[in-house]
């Protein structure tokens, strides 16, 4: 807010026909008559009608803005892909070691799969995997940028310090792999975690 009033509505020329007519008929108290209102803050509440319930407790309204995302991690930034990995990979002459399907998981789902086959994949010696997230679409959960949730939380999560033990780096995948709806994670080796 930058303090400025907003400027009050004029009524319509409807609206004025409307208020002459409510109050042709109203006369105004005599000044001797005249209670001063209670301020809103000091206003007891309304006694309770007989015979009737209380009102339900109002329910929290989710926000209709999204939620900002988490800030960045402190932690130094993933290596991505080299280059020549990646151009094996995009001709088929570079083998993934394991993959993972999770479009279609909740985030706590997900995020529970993704951190297990993450530690196998370490404990078995894999260095690189494919983590599928889906694009999201039509029906499906999507995040208010219109895309799905897991394809904008599982790089969020990769980067956070609970994977920092298990990943090297990872970024998006080729098309032929799944592009924006995968990602190529390099799975760090056991024993040269960070904190």
């Amino acid at each position: 807010m930058t303090g400025r009033r907003r400027r009050a509505r004029q009524p319509s020329p409807d609206e004025r026909r409307l208020w002459a007519q409510v109050t042709a008929d109203v006369t105004p108290l005599e000044p001797s008559r005249r209670v001063k209102p209670v301020p809103a803050e000091e206003a007891p509440p309304p006694p309770p009608v007989a015979g009737s319930k209380p009102p339900p407790a109002p329910r929290a309204v989710a926000s209709m803005r999204p939620k900002s995302p988490p800030s960045p991690p402190s932690l130094a930034p993933l290596a991505p892909l080299e280059p020549r990995q990646r151009r094996k990979l995009a001709r088929g002459t570079r083998a993934i070691d394991a993959r993972i399907d999770l479009h279609g998981l909740t985030q706590a789902e997900a995020h529970v799969r993704l951190r297990g086959f993450l530690s196998q994949a370490q404990a078995q010696g894999c260095s690189l995997v494919l983590v599928i997230t889906g694009k999201g679409g039509p029906g499906g959960s999507l995040s208010a940028d219109g895309r799905g949730i897991l394809r904008r939380v599982v790089p969020q999560w990769l980067s956070f310090a609970e994977f920092r033990p298990l990943v090297v780096g990872f970024e998006e995948a080729h098309a032929g792999h799944g592009g924006g709806g995968a990602l190529y994670v390099r799975v760090r080796k056991p024993g040269r975690g960070r904190t």
